[in-house]
């Protein structure tokens, strides 16, 4: 069992989230747990002390959050309290829950199933955010990455909210929900969401181009579940693919698609410019 002071379980493909998780880490002294690295280690037992936060925070993916962050959600054991240097039952007095997702434009009801997850492991998020950062996911014939004026726009504005979101958790401040569910949550999350999990969350449409890839490995190293081996890059097509679409965007020579329709669309990942 792990012990820690307070923590911030997170989960990021592209980087906008992880950056977000970083921002707030940094800023009220809790430690991050990545959540791929608690997978590959099997580590889902947690100690708090009495009075911690524990935060979690993902990008939002088909209206839902993300396969990898709820298969860890129920794999978690209840946690442990711990109080004077002994084990005890979970309480949930005393403690502040909280979880932030990020999204390209909303989030419909993805914090509605993250905490119908979490009260499987005794846990509520009581207090919740979305925040809006570049768009990352092309794979859906509507969506497209922003233009780059519009990722800073985006960026500067996210880098606005935290401040605030920051001050919120800082005091754990319990019921706050600022949330950008869009115009038809229900819809996003439980239609089109469920179609986007049922099919779309899948290595088999990802394709190489050989004559154009460098065999530079860089898709390997950022795939967060170790779902890519050799040089042109080849999909192990075992079920873990969460369709981050790090491999993707991270190509320095847009070798990699996923299926046709991506070939005319752009790439996006995090970088922070100072």
């Amino acid at each position: 069992m792990r012990n820690f002071a307070a923590m911030i379980f997170y989960f990021s493909g592209t980087g906008n989230t992880k950056w977000v998780a970083q921002q707030i880490a940094a800023a009220i002294g809790e430690e991050l747990v990545y959540i791929p690295d608690a997978i590959r280690e099997g580590r889902y037992e947690y100690a708090l002390a009495e009075g911690e936060r524990i935060g979690f925070c993902f990008p939002t993916h088909g209206w839902q959050p993300p396969r990898i962050v709820r298969k860890f959600i129920k794999g978690l054991k209840n946690f442990k309290g711990l109080k004077n240097g002994s084990i005890e039952e979970w309480k949930t007095e005393g403690h502040f829950c909280w979880a932030l997702t990020t999204c390209g434009d909303n989030m419909g009801e993805a914090m509605t199933i993250l905490n119908r997850d979490l009260a499987q492991v005794g846990l509520q998020a009581e207090t919740v955010f979305s925040v809006i950062m570049p768009e990352s996911y092309v794979c859906l014939p509507f969506m497209y990455t922003d233009t780059p004026e519009r990722e800073q726009e985006k960026i500067e504005g996210a880098r606005r909210q935290l401040q605030r979101v920051i001050g919120i958790v800082k005091e754990r401040r319990r019921g706050v929900a600022e949330l950008e569910k869009g115009a038809t949550p229900l819809l996003y999350s439980y239609v089109l969401g469920a179609y986007f999990n049922r099919r779309m969350v899948t290595d088999k449409k990802f394709m190489v181009d050989a004559d154009v890839c460098t065999k530079c490995g860089l898709c390997a190293k950022v795939c967060p579940v170790d779902n890519i081996k050799n040089t042109p890059p080849t999909w192990l097509h075992d079920g873990r693919c969460t369709a981050c679409l790090a491999c993707y965007h991270h190509c320095p020579v847009h070798a990699i698609n996923y299926g046709e329709r991506t070939r005319k669309r752009g790439q996006y990942f995090f970088k922070e410019k100072r």
